[in-house]
């Protein structure tokens, strides 16, 4: 179900995106300090863009006969905070504030379990296919809104998925342009210079 939520820097939604609620999260361990966040890309089916899959996946409602791929991932739960689709469009699945399932086994630096202090951010693609113009916009604007809220999450905090779980994935894969997007970001950041 769509919802109109009225974000504030407070509540966890963001105001720009549509909400679809997931299931699939949890609350943060407490005390935790969310200082990460993960870019990660995905298409339903790998390579197929635009269709209703990965909502149906973020929300346990992939249909196994719809396509082969599908039957080994239907019941998979998980889901990132935000997806960012092709045409730049922004759709919110979980809390900021809470734990979504969205990094599985990972590592940053010498902690484990990405999920208990990161949000993920999903970008509808594939690793060898280049991003669109209107997601980098999209995507610099809201990791922008997302340190603003999240203080202790700087620039250089920013990883991809496969930098918290090497060997085991690879999005947002070699496509996507980290210099175009830093450099976004360093653009609206008085001061920032980007990680060499």
């Amino acid at each position: 179900m769509d919802l109109a939520l009225a974000g504030d820097l407070d509540s966890g939604w963001l105001p720009q995106a549509r909400s679809r609620m997931s299931p699939n999260w949890d609350e943060r361990p407490p005390g935790t300090l969310v200082d990460l966040l993960v870019i990660h890309g995905v298409s339903l089916p790998p390579g197929e863009f635009g269709g209703p899959w990965i909502d149906a996946l973020f929300q346990n409602r992939l249909d196994p006969g719809a396509h082969p791929y599908f039957r080994p991932i239907a019941g998979v739960r998980v889901s990132s905070h935000l997806l960012i689709r092709r045409d730049g469009e922004l759709i919110q699945y979980v809390n900021l504030h809470q734990r979504a399932w969205h990094a599985g086994v990972s590592c940053f630096g010498d902690r484990d379990r990405c999920n208990d202090f990161s949000i993920g951010i999903e970008l509808e693609g594939a690793d060898l296919v280049p991003y669109t113009p209107d997601q980098y916009q999209v995507l610099a604007a809201t990791s922008l809104d997302i340190l603003s809220r999240f203080p202790a999450i700087t620039p250089e905090r920013i990883v991809g998925h496969s930098t918290i779980a090497p060997g085991r994935k690879t999005d947002p894969g070699p496509a996507f342009d980290w210099e175009l997007y830093r450099g976004l970001l360093a653009a609206d950041i008085p001061g920032a210079r980007t990680p060499d």
